[in-house]
């Protein structure tokens, strides 16, 4: 018999969901799912795991992050999208005397970067070894380069100022090829809508073993079908990543001989603090990078980022992963454009995640690009040609290509290659390594603001740096090149520098100005002379909180904008709670001295006046005691390849 109270339940559910997904980035309303998290009493493990869920109803999906207390429940006759907490179910579970603690896990909306609906013909219209591919591709290829039919049509590896590109703009991954990088025995993890693990182009270089559906919790994260292929996302990334050589299928991959695993997890209506945690933490010792491309909603209003346990599965990650080098979590910087600021954005602004903006292929940044203070560096993602080849050529759905992948999402798997790259040139290499050997080795190269907002300067120790691109394009070559003569760092420490506590007003045309003097814990434990990420912890209120705008000064006078003006986001009642605002551009600075925080409120469209309250700044220090740089030019004192290396050595010794 059907139960049509059920049937009356899940559809409202599903209303809700339709509501929320289509006119809002966070629901008014709370939704819940019928996912559990589940902490037992004791570490009885597995097996006690199993005893309440066969006592209470609940199915048993797993552990969290491999604990022997901590557990994944799902109710399969609780819909997984409600308005209201299932409390007799929740009392269930806690009534069981295992159980310390029982929490229904609350939803929240995650969006892929860079997909955009379908209008008309498809996306992926171009099919293997078919006429239509063969107009697109030059059949003279030359013998020395890869034979992939749509090779030449990735500028974004080989730029020969193809679809309208600027000649030698690219990653420069051919001189990683030729000494010798493809990336074997490195695997990418891409979290996203599942990957098409039979493509011609994936097949072999796919992980089995690491992959794993977080959706439907089995092995094979494989694609949905939907008839607007809106599940494409993550087998296009994956391309980027691996696609094979030299097997006459579409393109090749930044890193062809490294592997891929799916982690599926995105092809739900609701996130969960379980799944994303899982997913970040799945299998750390045979997953090296994790890939990532997307995030809280870009709508220029929404504040927010990683829950507790997938903090907790990061920062893991980070300290125990690849057995204790630290895993490497490559963030896509976001889709807002220039209404929108990824310091907003708790994931791609975290000191743990490597956060990568996008430029075009003629060097410029595109208007979906965020900017903040916390982007590290940039890759490619689309050009501006009305060319379709100005996009980016990758693998597809159901066995095709596409030359159409765009956004910062398909930055963020290029430099996931690159990685691969680098790792396989040096598997030793900590994700602290793999931050420092970015900042050193990304380039200027042709890489410019068409607005002239945002130039090209050089912080206290000497480093090229840029608000929109964070330090350049990544270089594959160079970064493989030192990578594999690279010796370990110092060690990092943590310091509080200081706080500032008071109820300060301001407005419009009434900045205020705030200073904290640090001797950046000298003399103890965790002194710090050479910085690595800066963090600003702010607690703020305002009648508009996409008008406030604050800048940070170093003590070396490195101005960084931590927060940009977002027109959209018309909160006037939460503000920002011990917000971690974080910058790179004082990297390797002496953070030694007086810092500045400026703080206004910049006018909006309409003219009114807006005021604001500051509550809190307290300034939080990443860095090492010791020269991270001296003893990696020992042996390479007349190499120019290490100039920025060579600079900064000098800089530590005056």
């Amino acid at each position: 018999m059907i139960n049509r109270r059920w049937i009356r339940k899940a559809l409202s559910g599903l209303a809700i969901a339709v509501i929320c997904l289509s006119f809002s980035t966070t629901c008014s309303k709370e939704i819940l799912t019928n996912n559990w998290y589940v902490e037992l009493d004791g570490d009885g493990g597995i097996e006690a795991a199993r005893e309440v869920s066969k006592r209470t109803g609940f199915n048993l999906v797993g552990p969290l992050l491999g604990s022997s207390n901590e557990f994944h429940f799902v109710h399969s006759a609780v819909p997984n999208i409600r308005s209201k907490r299932s409390i007799v179910h929740t009392r269930k579970l806690k009534a069981h005397p295992l159980v310390k603690r029982a929490i229904q896990q609350t939803g929240y909306i995650r969006t892929k970067r860079g997909f955009k609906p379908l209008k008309g013909i498809p996306v992926s219209e171009i099919k293997l070894n078919s006429p239509e591919l063969e107009k697109l591709i030059d059949v003279n290829i030359q013998s020395h380069q890869p034979n992939d039919p749509l090779f030449k049509k990735e500028w974004y590896l080989k730029n020969t100022g193809q679809s309208g590109g600027i000649p030698g703009l690219d990653l420069n991954v051919e001189a990683a090829w030729a000494l010798g990088y493809t990336g074997k025995n490195v695997t990418t993890a891409i979290m996203d809508d599942g990957v098409d693990y039979l493509h011609e182009d994936l097949r072999h270089n796919y992980n089995a073993k690491a992959s794993y559906d977080f959706s439907s919790n089995d092995p094979y994260p494989y694609p949905r079908y939907t008839d607007t292929w809106f599940n494409s996302h993550g087998t296009r990334c994956a391309g980027e990543v691996a696609a094979a050589r030299d097997n006459n299928v579409c393109g090749v991959g930044v890193a062809y001989d490294s592997k891929v695993a799916g982690l599926r997890m995105l092809d739900q209506p609701f996130m969960t603090d379980l799944i994303e945690a899982n997913a970040m933490g799945h299998m750390p010792n045979d997953i090296d990078i994790y890939s990532a491309s997307w995030g809280p909603t870009d709508d220029g209003k929404t504040v927010d980022g990683p829950r507790n346990m997938t903090m907790r599965a990061i920062v893991k990650g980070v300290n125990e992963g690849r057995h204790g080098l630290g895993n490497i979590y490559v963030w896509a910087s976001g889709d807002g454009g220039a209404d929108d600021d990824c310091n907003c954005d708790g994931y791609a602004a975290s000191m743990w995640t490597v956060s990568i903006n996008s430029a075009t292929n003629d060097g410029q940044t595109a208007g979906y690009d965020e900017s903040c203070s916390s982007t590290l560096a940039s890759t490619f993602s689309n050009g501006k040609s009305t060319l379709r080849d100005a996009g980016v050529a990758t693998t597809d759905l159901y066995n095709n290509c596409t030359t159409t992948h765009s956004g910062t999402s398909a930055a963020a798997p290029e430099a996931a290659g690159v990685y691969a790259l680098a790792l396989e040139a040096n598997p030793m290499l900590t994700w602290r390594d793999i931050q420092h050997l970015t900042v050193l080795t990304s380039k200027r190269n042709r890489l410019s603001d068409p607005y002239m907002k945002h130039h090209w300067k050089y912080n206290g120790a000497g480093l090229e740096f840029n608000h929109l691109f964070g330090y350049g394009v990544l270089d594959a070559g160079a970064m493989v090149d030192l990578a594999r003569k690279w010796k370990p760092l110092p060690e990092r420490f943590h310091c509080t520098a200081g706080s500032v506590k008071q109820e300060t007003h301001f407005a419009t045309e009434q900045p205020i100005e705030l200073h904290i003097d640090t001797d950046a814990c000298k003399g103890g434990e965790n002194e710090i002379n050479y910085l690595e990420h800066v963090q600003a912890f702010v607690t703020i209120k305002s009648t508009y909180r996409g008008n406030i705008v604050m800048f940070i000064t170093s003590p070396m006078n490195t101005t960084s904008m931590i927060l940009s003006q977002r027109p959209n986001d018309n909160d006037h009642k939460n503000g920002f709670t011990r917000w971690p605002f974080m910058t790179t551009h004082t990297w390797a600075e002496n953070p030694r001295g007086r810092w500045k925080l400026e703080i206004s409120m910049a006018p909006d469209k309409t003219g009114n006046v807006d005021t604001g309250v500051f509550y809190e700044w307290t300034l939080i220090l990443h860095g090492t005691k010791e020269a991270p740089y001296d003893h990696q030019v020992e042996d390479e004192a007349n190499h120019n390849k290490l100039y920025k290396v060579k600079r900064l050595h000098a800089y530590s010794k005056a």
